[in-house]
C-alpha cells in the first residue's frame, strides 16, 4: 500500500533541496559583489560581465536554445523581469547594508500573492492575507530611519537608492517566479538563456548609459586583472548552479511555496554579513525582519499541513 506513495515523497524532496541550495548561494552572493566593488568594478559592470560570459557558456552547451528564446514571447518577458531583478539587486547589495537589502527584497512573497490574485484569479485565503499583513508590518519597521523611536514611527518609504532598488527588485522578482511557474513545459536551457541574456543586456545598457551621463558613480571597469576576474568566475559558477536549481525546483511547487523556501536567503545573508561586518540592524529592523521571516514560516506550516493531509487521504483511498 505505501509502496505506491513513498516514491512520490522521496521525489518531492529533491525540488525542495534544489531551491534551498539556490537560496543559500544567493545569501552569500554579496561576498564576491563586495570584493568586486572594492576593486573598482561597479555592480552593473560586474553583472554584465558575469552574465555575458554565462550566456556564452549556455550557448556552447545548448546552441539550439537561442532559436527557442527568439520565437517565444513569454521568454522575452522572462528576459525583462530577470534582467531588472538581478541588475537592481546586485546594485543594491553592493552599496547598501546587506541584511537590510535582503529583507526589503523579501517583501517578494507579498507581491507574489497579489500578482497571482490579480493576474490569475488565485484568490488568497484569509490566512494568506494575514501572512501578507504580518510581512507588510515587518517591512514598515525595516524602513524606519535608523535610531527612530518606537513611539515615533514615520511613513515607511525607501530612504536610499539601495532601499528603492531592493524593493523594486523584490516586486519584479515575484513576477519572475510566477512566470517561471507558468513556463514549466519550456526547456530549462531556453529559460536559463532568457534569464541570463536579460541580465546581461539590461545591466550592460545601464552601465554604458550611466557612465556616459556621469550618473551614480558608474565608471569604466579597471584593466583586466586576476585579482578581480577570479570573483567574476565565482559569480558565474554561482549563477549556473542557482539558476539550474531554480529551473528544476520552481515548476514542482506553488509560487507561494517557492517564495517561502527562497526566504532562507534572508537567514544566510544575515548570518554571513553580520559575521563579516557587512550588515548591522537597528532594533526596529530586527523585529521587522523577524516578522518578514515569520510570515514565510507560517506559509511553510500551512503548506506542510496540507501536504500531509493530501498524502493521508491518498493512502486511505488505496485498497
Amino acid at each position: 500500500m505505501t509502496g505506491d506513495v513513498q516514491p512520490k515523497r522521496t521525489a518531492s524532496v529533491l525540488p525542495v533541496l534544489a531551491i534551498a541550495l539556490n537560496a543559500v548561494l544567493w545569501g552569500i552572493t554579496w561576498i564576491p559583489m563586495h570584493q568586486l566593488r572594492d576593486r573598482g568594478v561597479h555592480a552593473l559592470w560586474a553583472t554584465f560581465l558575469s552574465y555575458a560570459l554565462a550566456v556564452g557558456l549556455v550557448l556552447l552547451w545548448r546552441p539550439g536554445a537561442l532559436a527557442q528564446v527568439a520565437r517565444d514571447k513569454k521568454l522575452w518577458l522572462l528576459m525583462c523581469t530577470s534582467g531588472f531583478t538581478n541588475s537592481s539587486f546586485n546594485w543594491a547589495i553592493s552599496t547598501g547594508d546587506v541584511v537590510r537589502v535582503v529583507l526589503l527584497l523579501y517583501l517578494m512573497p507579498v507581491w507574489s500573492v497579489l500578482l497571482t490574485w490579480v493576474a490569475f484569479g488565485e484568490k488568497p485565503s484569509p490566512f494568506t492575507l494575514l501572512r501578507v499583513a504580518i510581512a507588510v508590518v515587518g517591512v514598515m519597521l525595516v524602513l524606519q530611519p535608523p535610531g527612530n523611536a518606537w513611539h515615533d514611527l514615520v511613513l515607511p518609504v525607501p530612504r536610499s537608492l539601495s532601499d528603492g532598488l531592493a524593493l523594486a527588485s523584490g516586486m519584479v522578482f515575484a513576477g519572475s517566479n510566477v512566470l517561471l511557474n507558468r513556463l514549466g513545459s519550456r526547456p530549462a536551457a531556453a529559460k536559463v538563456l532568457a534569464m541570463f541574456s536579460g541580465c546581461a543586456l539590461l545591466s550592460g545598457v545601464l552601465a554604458v548609459s550611466m557612465m556616459a551621463l556621469g550618473l551614480a558613480g558608474v565608471v569604466a571597469p579597471p584593466p583586466l586583472q586576476a585579482s578581480w576576474l577570479v570573483f567574476i568566475a565565482l559569480v558565474i559558477v554561482q549563477l549556473l548552479v542557482c539558476n539550474f536549481c531554480l529551473q528544476y525546483g520552481a515548476p514542482h511547487m506553488s509560487a507561494h511555496m517557492l517564495a517561502l523556501l527562497m526566504s532562507l536567503e534572508v537567514l544566510v545573508a544575515a548570518a554571513s554579513s553580520s559575521l563579516l561586518g557587512a550588515g548591522a540592524l537597528s532594533g526596529s529592523a530586527i523585529v521587522g525582519g523577524v516578522l518578514v521571516v515569520g510570515a514565510a514560516l507560517l506559509e511553510a506550516f500551512d503548506h506542510l499541513g496540507k501536504s500531509r493531509h493530501a498524502v493521508t487521504a491518498s493512502e486511505s483511498a488505496l485498497p
